[in-house]
């Protein structure tokens, strides 16, 4: 990216600037920080001479918040003022850097600054992300920095990248790319390399089949192509007349309505290229059926940085939720000091915060990326007393995004939906009495004892409960003769095992339709680690928590399904889960009405670029595949391709995996690559995970996340996919 020469913000980042690096109210040290001349990594070192410094890319930047809003930072608000202030929000898990610059327009130069780099990077094209990657490699490797690289520079970098090359291979391309002959490789000699090194011969082989010439895509080659390859539907001539124009770069083809290699290599390598379909990448569902027909993205422990017994609780974990999309969050309340609640994991040594530094984050940050309902699940372990400060502060701050009352002023007879409930935010907690009574204004006393609970509520917290009143579970049976519409229950995974065990999936499955029903990690989990989440929405609960804060299997399938639908947190069950007249029962599928299973058959073609996950300098990857089918018991599987020795540069399979699938709607496929080792557990290496039911077909590249689930261009698979009926 080149830098761009006129704007003021960029030209004083280039010069650098002393800030200070906060840490906490006692460690708050100066450190001088500076935009590296590429304009896309941010360079710092402390003021003591022969210090480490440290660096980080703007692509790993996720957005730059002004003023007072980390905790950090409002823990010092009375010693620096908010327009001095900001903080540097990374992607995944990474920590946040807290920042107090000398003055308030120097801190403005780097947060317009900043946000101009994210920007840029973002409206990026694929082409030169990639040129972008080439390039931080070519630095790296170019270790006199004199802009050039000798055979052994180069032969370093393809350790680094992963590349386990024949040396005789490797001098003939840096011989063919060496146009100066100088026995060197300057900047544009090393992208000549690096293209003819990631030379993609099983995407010529495709474009050569389907190409009349063999040299190019006429538009009719192309529609052809999309209708029976890639199996699009819709206008395909006009879809094809706008690929050209999107991703061809020579205009000379472009005059022609023709697309090259080079075109079909962009295409291929972009979003619409990609496995993910794009239309439902948007809101496309009816987002006006009662709440209890969706999945809903939940947290569990949301206070919570690490762990359940030592970890850290901080408002940052409500803000990195909110962020990602959740729509449910967990408070654990607690008596606090000076008569202010707090939130922790009671009785461990999780620290504390303050009960109204939540709502303020959750306030702040509940429809950022989603305008439909938060909901606050509330563990109130909180005197009367405190209760009431908490109703105080939850109408205070919220005002009127807090839901106090039904939405008609009428008795309800059922659930509202997420589009009647946009921009709300309800409180999920013990009620006194119900909502009828509410509507017939008797006069409650000052505070009650819920029914079926020793603790006593207060009113001004109870009347904060409309739609989602916590009630205790005694059997299904139970809850079909007497449980009313607006009551939640809350489960433990073992119990919610037990329940679907004894009265059998097609039971919870029925509750469900009529309910909400939460389910939470078990006490056990320690080390807050994720149950599998998918036996859950099998049986139509809603409210999964998962440990947001713990990365692997659990919120790689979460993040999955949620990755649909606009990313709005809000997924619409199959229409047979919300059937009261029909049970659904996960165990059989077969029986059910509508019955249509398929084959899915995934050849798994190549990889480019798979992350070096060995910190060993000489150790190159031994990749395989690991296709996962998640869905109801039967179709539950597993298939491996084999590995490929010393390659995670361009390793090529071409195996194909077949999975039987008997209810489709319900499946999420998760491909998996790791890093073989005979001896010993294999290492994870990348993933991404997505629903069946928005698989596009034909060749599609798959673009994988790290173990925190965040994007690790130019990693990918290449695969070639079909869906069809179960003969």
């Amino acid at each position: 990216m080149k830098c761009f020469r006129g704007d003021d913000n960029l030209q004083s980042m280039l010069v650098g600037t002393v800030m200070r690096k906060i840490k906490s109210r006692t460690w708050k040290k100066q450190r001088y920080f500076k935009l590296q001349d590429d304009c896309m990594t941010i360079w710092y070192q402390s003021k003591k001479a022969g210090n480490a410094h440290s660096t980080f890319s703007v692509g790993d930047v996720e957005a730059i918040r002004e003023g007072h809003q980390s905790e950090v930072l409002v823990s010092i608000a009375d010693e620096f003022p908010a327009d001095r202030c900001f903080t540097v929000v990374f992607r995944g898990r990474r920590g946040n850097l807290d920042l107090v610059a000398e003055s308030a327009e120097e801190a403005q130069t780097w947060i317009r600054g900043m946000r101009k780099l994210i920007e840029s990077l973002e409206n990026m094209g694929e082409r030169e992300k990639l040129d972008q990657w080439i390039g931080d490699w070519f630095k790296k490797a170019d270790k006199n920095n004199d802009g050039r690289m000798n055979f052994k520079e180069v032969q370093d970098l393809l350790k680094m990248m992963n590349v386990d090359m024949n040396e005789h291979h490797a001098h003939r391309l840096f011989t063919m790319a060496d146009k100066s002959q100088s026995s060197t490789l300057e900047d544009d000699e090393f992208v000549l390399f690096y293209k003819m090194l990631t030379q993609r011969e099983d995407v010529l082989t495709v474009f050569q089949k389907f190409s009349s010439d063999g040299q190019k895509f006429s538009q009719s080659d192309l529609e052809d192509f999309l209708r029976g390859e890639q199996l699009e539907g819709g206008d395909i001539q006009q879809h094809a007349i706008q690929l050209i124009e999107r991703y061809e770069p020579s205009d000379a083809a472009k005059l022609l309505n023709a697309m090259t290699f080079d075109g079909f290599l962009m295409y291929l390598g972009s979003t619409e290229g990609s496995i993910f379909n794009p239309q439902q990448r948007g809101i496309f569902q009816d987002m006006t059926r009662p709440l209890c027909q969706y999945l809903i993205s939940s947290s569990h422990n949301t206070y919570l940085m690490e762990d359940q017994l030592r970890g850290h609780s901080s408002v940052e974990g409500y803000i990195r939720a909110l962020s990602r999309g959740c729509r449910c969050v967990e408070v654990d309340c607690w008596d606090g000091a000076n008569g202010e609640p707090i939130v922790y994991h009671g009785h461990t040594f999780t620290s504390k915060i303050l009960f109204k530094d939540v709502v303020n984050a959750v306030g702040n940050y509940a429809f950022k990326v989603s305008e439909y309902p938060v909901i606050l699940s509330i563990e109130n372990h909180c005197s009367v007393e405190q209760q009431r400060v908490m109703a105080q502060h939850l109408n205070h701050i919220l005002g009127d995004k807090l839901l106090k009352s039904t939405l008609d002023g009428k008795a309800p007879i059922g659930l509202p939906s997420p589009e009647d409930l946009k921009g709300k935010i309800l409180l999920k907690a013990k009620k006194i009495g119900g909502l009828e009574e509410s509507h017939h204004n008797g006069t409650a006393e000052d505070s009650q004892t819920g029914e079926k609970s020793k603790q006593r509520l207060s009113k001004e917290l109870s009347d904060c409960v409309v739609y989602c009143k916590s009630v205790h579970f005694s059997s299904f049976k139970h809850s079909r003769i007497h449980s009313k519409f607006y009551e939640v229950t809350s489960f433990t995974e073992s119990k919610a095992r037990k329940h679907l065990r004894e009265a059998g999936e097609g039971e919870f499955v029925l509750h469900n339709s009529r309910h909400l029903t939460r389910v939470y990690p078990s006490g056990f989990r320690t080390d807050s680690s994720n149950f599998n989440p998918q036996e859950m929405w099998n049986a139509g609960c809603q409210i999964v928590a998962l440990n947001f804060q713990t990365a692997g299997e659990g919120m790689d399938l979460n993040d999955g399904l949620f990755s649909q639908n606009g990313g709005c947190g809000y997924v619409l069950k199959p229409p047979f889960m919300s059937r009261t007249e029909k049970r659904f029962d996960p165990e059989t599928p077969e029986k059910r009405e509508g019955y249509h299973p398929v084959v899915l058959t995934i050849q798994v073609i190549s990889g480019q670029q798979l992350p070096k996950v060995n910190i060993k300098e000489d150790s190159i990857v031994d990749p395989l595949v690991r296709v996962e089918i998640h869905g109801v018991p039967a179709d539950q599987c597993k298939q491996e391709t084999r590995y490929i020795e010393n390659n995670g540069f361009n390793p090529v399979w071409y195996d194909t995996l077949r999975f039987t699938i008997h209810t489709p709607e319900l499946a999420m496929v998760r491909f998996v690559v790791e890093d073989y080792d005979k001896t010993s557990k294999n290492d994870f290496v990348g993933q991404y995970t997505l629903p069946l039911s928005c698989m596009q077909q034909g060749y599609r590249h798959i673009h994988l996340l790290s173990k925190d689930g965040t994007s690790i261009p130019p990693s990918s698979l290449f695969v070639h996919l079909r869906i069809t009926d179960l003969e």
